[in-house]
Order: structure tokens, then sequence, then C-alpha cells
């Protein structure tokens, strides 16, 4: 990356570099996430020096072969957080860096009530009820898989019929509260004569999308990965079942609202659901 000649025309009380930023920044509790791959490349140039197109040719150079939200994510996000606090503390210009244009995500279709019916017919066929729960659990609580696979059973209370989630974005806790048909898979589990200490036996999400993959051959149905099964599932099947968009973001977790209609929400038959609902107003009036 150049150094523009310009950029000593203006001169800070102390030209601090990207690095020192990066450590004050990572001093006062925020995240060092990804600036590792940041730094060989801004390090030691001084914040003053650092301009936005260079910052997303970076971007690109990181990542030639990702889409720009990754970019945005990985690169841009991360650099603009720390040129911001270098400018908090006075150490550099006000960063006016924006984002790379971000190509509109592709809709994933969730999992039906059917798929799933199907999907856990086939895992009692097979004697997979671990796999049959992990699945339930994620489409009625929108849990992420990340999160489900660390589920322990001290963090499962079954009378009052709730499981305790550390959320794996925010490091918090989150309680989910279970369906009957949850109970009765969690108490099946239970029972089993080797109980491990988490819940749903598996520790690597890459293995429960192989094992997601093999009962959808033997069922006959597409197969969907534990997210779009899961936490998609859980946004698309709960709006249909007439649960409003507050209650239904507060249940699964969500804090966006564009990002839980624009990626997660995936309504069936809309225009035909809309014209019955027409229809039936038009019979009540005339009633």
């Amino acid at each position: 990356m150049t150094v523009h000649p310009c950029s000593t025309a203006f001169t800070y009380p102390s030209e601090k570099t990207f690095r020192q930023a990066a450590e004050s920044y990572i001093s006062n509790g925020h995240e060092s996430r990804y600036l590792d791959k940041i730094m060989p490349h801004l390090g030691d140039m001084p914040l003053a020096a650092i301009y936005p197109y260079d910052v997303r040719e970076l971007a690109k150079t990181l990542y030639p072969a990702h889409s720009n939200s990754t970019r945005n994510r990985c690169v841009i996000t991360p650099i603009r957080a720390v040129l911001y606090h270098g400018y908090d503390r006075g150490w550099g210009p006000q960063s006016r860096l924006r984002n790379l244009k971000e190509e509109q995500p592709k809709r994933k279709k969730a999992a039906s009530q059917t798929w799933l019916h199907d999907f856990f017919r086939q895992c009692d066929r097979d004697g997979a009820p671990h796999i049959a729960a992990l699945v339930m659990f994620m489409s009625q609580t929108g849990a992420r898989v990340s999160e489900a696979l660390r589920l322990a059973w001290p963090d499962v209370d079954l009378a009052a019929k709730t499981a305790v989630l550390l959320r794996t974005k925010t490091s918090t806790y989150s309680v989910r509260h279970l369906s009957d048909q949850m109970i009765a898979r969690f108490y099946a589990l239970r029972q089993s004569a080797q109980r491990p200490t988490t819940v749903f036996r598996l520790t690597d999400r890459s293995h429960v999308n192989v094992r997601i993959r093999e009962i959808c051959g033997r069922a006959d149905i597409p197969y969907k990965p534990s997210h779009t099964c899961g936490r998609h599932s859980f946004a698309t099947n709960a709006i249909a079942l007439g649960n409003d968009i507050k209650t239904t973001m507060e249940a699964g977790g969500w804090k966006s609202v564009a990002v839980f209609l624009g990626t997660y929400v995936n309504p069936r038959h809309a225009g035909r659901k809309v014209a019955e609902s027409f229809n039936l107003q038009h019979c009540d009036s005339e009633s």
C-alpha cells in the first residue's frame, strides 16, 4: 500500500500508527478478530496516511475470491473501528470509510413442517435420536448449531421447559422455551444408557451436516444444512403459525428487523394467503 504524498499535509499531536491504535482498541475491551491478517499491511502506517480507496483495495487483495459482504466484515469493519478509535483519542482524522456494495443475498428455502416430519421419522428409523433432537431443537428455538452443540444437561430444566444457551455471537446467555414435543425428545435422550455431558453428543458442526445429508438421502427429501433447517425454519414457520414479528424475533434472539425479514423469513404462498384473507373479509361484510 502506498503512502500518499499529501498525507503529511495535516499533522496530529502524535503520529500514531495503525498498530498502536489497534493495541489501544483491543486493550479497551474490543475484539481483535480479523486484525492479525490486516496488521502486516497497515500496522506501521500512520493513521492519517490510511485512505478509504486503499482500504477497499486491501479488502479485495486479502479476500480475492470472496463476496463483498465477507470483505466488509473481515476488513472494512475492523479497520473502520480502529480508525474511529484513533480519532476518538485524537490520534488521527475521522474515518469516512464506506462499505463495498454488497450483493443481494440469496434467500434460502427453509425446511417446511412436512420436511421436518419426514426428517424426524427417518431419524427414528435410523436409530439417530440425537440428530432428530438437535434439528428439532434448532427449528423450534432458533438456536445456531454452534450454540446447540454446546448445550449441556445442567443448562436444561425439563420441569420449567427451558434451556439456557451461551450465544456465540455475543457471549451472553439466552433462555429458550421448549415445546412438549421437544421435552419428550429430551427425556428419551436422558434415559439412554450412555449419557454424555453435552445434550446432543456431537461437537463438530461439519459432522452434523454430514449426518443430516445422509438422513435426507435415505428419506428422499432435499438436503438442507443445519442453519437452513434450524434457524431459518424457526423464523419462517413461527411467522406462518401466526406469531407476530416482534415475538418471533425475541424468541429466536434477533436484534435487526432488516436481517430477520430480509434473510430469514421466507413466506410460502404469500399471494394466495392474502387473497384468502380478503375473501374472508368480504364474506364477513356480507353476513
